[in-house]
Formats: structure tokens, sequence, C-alpha cells
């Protein structure tokens, strides 16, 4: 058997009242459209650091690891690849600092999260999105096809609800 690799990210919600933080991100930068802050860990941070971080780097925004709130995980495996992408979600609430002017990752923007739906964004963060803002935890498995770029399974779970 292949030895199997992994990537880990981090992605963070800001909330603000009524309203989520987003990122709307330029076609030249993949995965275009509207969608959280957040990235690959850097070794050896743990997921928290890199959840601080990412937002930190991509918003300006400060956030402490202590006041994060878990969401729950996703992941994509490619099984052709012998590859799987892990991504640990949080949301924030509290948080200091102000947007940075020119974000390196695309324009923010806060918009109501009753609104967010409605906006361009990709598939796989449209389902992920309205997880955020609900009781306990989720797990998305998603395993893909990278041949014809469609999914071969997908299971969501909501824990702890």
């Amino acid at each position: 058997m292949k030895d199997i690799t992994y990537g880990m990210y981090t992605m963070c919600l800001v909330q603000d009242g009524d309203k989520v933080l987003l990122l709307n991100r330029p076609d030249k930068r993949g995965f275009p459209g509207y969608l959280g802050p957040g990235g690959k860990l850097e070794f050896p941070e743990s997921f928290t650091e890199g959840a601080v971080r990412e937002l930190r780097e991509e918003t300006g925004l400060i956030v402490k690891p202590e006041d994060l709130i878990y969401k729950g995980v996703d992941e994509y495996i490619v099984p052709d690849r012998n590859y799987r992408y892990i991504v640990y979600n949080y949301l924030a609430r509290t948080f200091e600092g102000e947007l940075l002017q020119n974000p390196p990752e695309g324009e923010l923007a806060w918009i109501p999260i009753e609104e967010a739906l409605q906006l361009p964004m990709q598939s796989w963060f449209q389902r992920r999105f309205p997880l955020f803002f609900q009781e306990g935890t989720f797990e998305i498995s998603v395993v893909w096809n990278e041949e014809t770029k469609e999914p071969l399974e997908e299971k969501v779970r909501l824990l702890n609800r």
C-alpha cells in the first residue's frame, strides 16, 4: 500500500451579532467566491494556533485560542492519490483589531448571516456554512473522484446536539 499524504488546514469564521466576516476570493487565488478565513497549518503549530494565525494574516483580527469555539471537522479523501485533506473549523465571537485595508486573500465583508448563502461560493463551503451556527459540532467526510471531479461518497453528521 502506498503511503498516505495528509493536508492539515483550519477555517475560522468570525461572528459579530447577526453578521459574519467572509472573504471574497478572486478567481486567480483559487476557490473563488465567498468563504471563511483559513489555511494550511505550519509545523508544529496546533490547530487553534493555526486558526488564530491564519485569521490574523488574512483579516488583521486578533483572537485568543481559548476564545475559539470548535465547530467540527471535514475531510476530503482522494483514493487515487492516497491523499486526505482535513480541515478543523472554528467560530470566534470575541476579537480585537481592525480589518486589513488590502487583505492578501481577497476583499473582506461583514455579511448578514441570513443573506450569506445567496452569495457566490464554493459548494463545499455552502454545505458547511450553516453548520457553524447550529448547536453542537459537525463531521463531514467526502470521498473524491479526482478523474471526474465529483464526490463518490458524502457524509454529514451533526454531533453533540
